[in-house]
């Protein structure tokens, strides 16, 4: 894989600046969630995976702006999935040590959340796929 088959024909500017708005949006979320930048929420270790989304988010959407399109697509798709899956399992079984979302299905910001990360993972998944396929 050559530096250019990575590079900005494989998506449209609406749709890299979509991701980049999407990715964006979900580390704004996540900010507010913890309660600021430099809070961390417990147990630690899910502090430590709002700050690694946060981060990621940031790099997808700096990614898909400068037309790194094929790694930045990778990377919104894991930032859409990583959250997502943290909702179902804080909600359902709960995680290790955090069982104070078990049941709570409709908080309001969560379910912004899961609009937003699901528009990513719409938008993201076949537009990565596309990239994939086409060479330069």
């Amino acid at each position: 894989m050559s530096h250019h088959t990575a590079m900005a024909p494989e998506a449209t500017w609406v749709a890299r600046w979509a991701g980049a708005l999407l990715c964006l949006v979900v580390a704004a979320i996540h900010v507010v969630d913890q309660g600021g930048i430099t809070a961390t929420r417990d147990p630690y270790y899910v502090g430590v995976a709002y700050h690694v989304l946060e981060i990621a988010a940031v790099v997808a959407a700096v990614l898909l702006l400068i037309g790194l399109v094929r790694l930045g697509w990778l990377l919104a798709a894991g930032v859409a999935i990583g959250p997502l899956l943290g909702y179902i399992f804080s909600r359902g079984t709960g995680l290790p040590d955090y069982s104070d979302d078990i049941g709570n299905w409709t908080e309001p910001l969560g379910l912004v959340s899961l609009a937003v990360e699901g528009a990513l993972l719409l938008l993201s998944v076949p537009l990565f796929v596309r990239s994939l396929r086409r060479r330069t």
